[in-house]
């Protein structure tokens, strides 16, 4: 994998990912703005209005006519949700041109494509309101949905509970009751706002020549049409999220028609320092509660039958861990004072050098994967820009292997139970 980074305008950059791995190209557009409730709903609505049509495209089946016409290419749109920052995407999946019968520019017509269709809307000082109002009714219909899936309603929940209205703690699809005061008015005012302050990234990975792209972007009128900005994002990792003592942790249980109960509890991490233990904290994590050969797994699931699933993350941008496990309402109790000896086993390094080794195995397997995906390679390198904490994977392979058993355990003694989530009948 060859990586480049070219600036088009301050706060505007394009990523070129090279390689010869894949039959296809993927180009991604990536708008990031802080995540707050004011603004929450209408930037999520805003793909869904925009993947409608645009001035050069004005409905979709315009835009999938042209997609059909790169032998098939495949468009998405989304919102997610990176510590308090949402992210609106699009993307353009294609054939890459050696394996076309004739030479086609896959690439070029996909970012002129996704440039029109986010930078040329179907807008004359408002959106159209019959795009709009049938956008809100499906926007309702998502933030409603949500609830379908109870481990992640469960686990969205234990975030909001820790973290309110604030950034991390909202839904990244906005609230239901912001859409009745949306009108094709001023939402199209946001979206100016939002294009002439979001941090934009595209990334365009595939087997390509560097110069032809390049020369491509640089006469995209539209690109080069952007403003200079700030990055006003919020750039959140280890040294900026410090977390307060917690005495007594907070329980909430919610009451829903399941059949399984949903155990999540979110826990904080309190540096005594600013050193960079994300790479601990990952090895702490797979010992832990990631995989199969994990505390969690071995001991919660298998050993005890106490659950149907266990399983913790770890989430750098906002230095928590979370543990989620799916069990029967009757073993909440139980469930939930082996976890507290499993953390406080942590504590005092009851896990052996065969842990240590295995976790290390089980990450370092999951690192060789991300040039294995496209998506995941770009993935890999939009998470460093966002935090600008540059790493190449044999730098990442490299801070992995050297973490220590004291290195895990003076981290497991940094941890502390903030909240306790329990979804049951």
């Amino acid at each position: 994998m060859n990586y480049i980074k070219e600036k088009i305008k301050d706060g505007v950059n394009l990523h070129l990912i090279i390689n010869n791995n894949f039959k296809t190209d993927l180009t991604v557009f990536f708008l990031t703005v802080p995540l707050e409730k004011e603004t929450v709903t209408k930037n999520a609505l805003i793909p869904m209005v925009l993947k409608s049509g645009c001035q050069k495209y004005p409905n979709y089946k315009k835009i999938v006519e042209e997609l059909e016409m790169m032998y098939g290419a495949s468009f998405d749109f989304g919102v997610d949700k990176e510590g308090d920052n949402l992210i609106l995407k699009f993307y353009i999946e294609s054939i890459n041109d050696q394996f076309l019968p004739e030479e086609n520019d896959n690439i070029n017509k996909a970012v002129n494509i996704l440039t029109q269709v986010i930078f040329n809307p179907l807008a004359d000082g408002k959106f159209k309101k019959e795009y709009l109002e049938i956008e809100k009714q499906n926007l309702e219909l998502l933030i409603d949905s949500q609830k379908d899936n109870k481990d992640a309603y469960a686990f969205d929940k234990c975030i909001n509970i820790m973290y309110k209205d604030c950034g991390f703690g909202l839904s990244k699809y906005g609230q239901k009751e912001d859409l009745k005061n949306i009108d094709e008015t001023n939402l199209y005012e946001h979206y100016k706002k939002l294009v002439n302050e979001a941090k934009i990234d595209l990334f365009i990975s595939g087997n390509f020549d560097k110069e032809k792209i390049l020369s491509e972007v640089k006469s995209n009128n539209l690109l080069q049409s952007l403003n200079d900005r700030k990055e006003n994002i919020n750039r959140n990792h280890f040294k900026n999220e410090i977390k307060e003592k917690v005495d007594v942790p907070d329980e909430k249980i919610e009451k829903m028609e399941v059949t399984q109960g949903k155990l999540v509890i979110g826990l904080d991490i309190l540096p005594n320092d600013f050193q960079d233990y994300r790479f601990i904290a990952i090895m702490y994590n797979a010992i832990f509660g990631d995989g199969v050969n994990s505390k969690l797994f071995q001991i919660v699931r298998e050993k005890e039958s106490l659950a149907y699933t266990a399983k913790s993350m770890y989430i750098v941008r906002k230095n928590n861990l979370f543990i989620r496990c799916g069990i029967e309402i009757d073993n909440y109790e139980k469930t939930v004072n082996l976890i507290k000896k499993l953390l406080d086993d942590m504590k005092q390094g009851k896990f052996t050098d065969e842990d240590i080794d295995k976790a290390k195995k089980y990450i370092l397997a999951g690192i060789r994967a991300i040039d294995a995906e496209q998506d995941t390679q770009i993935i890999f390198l939009f998470g460093q820009e966002l935090s600008k904490l540059p790493l190449t994977v044999e730098e990442y392979k490299n801070n992995i292997n050297n973490v220590t058993r004291e290195d895990i355990e003076k981290f497991a003694n940094l941890i502390q139970i903030n909240t306790i989530y329990f979804l049951r009948n």
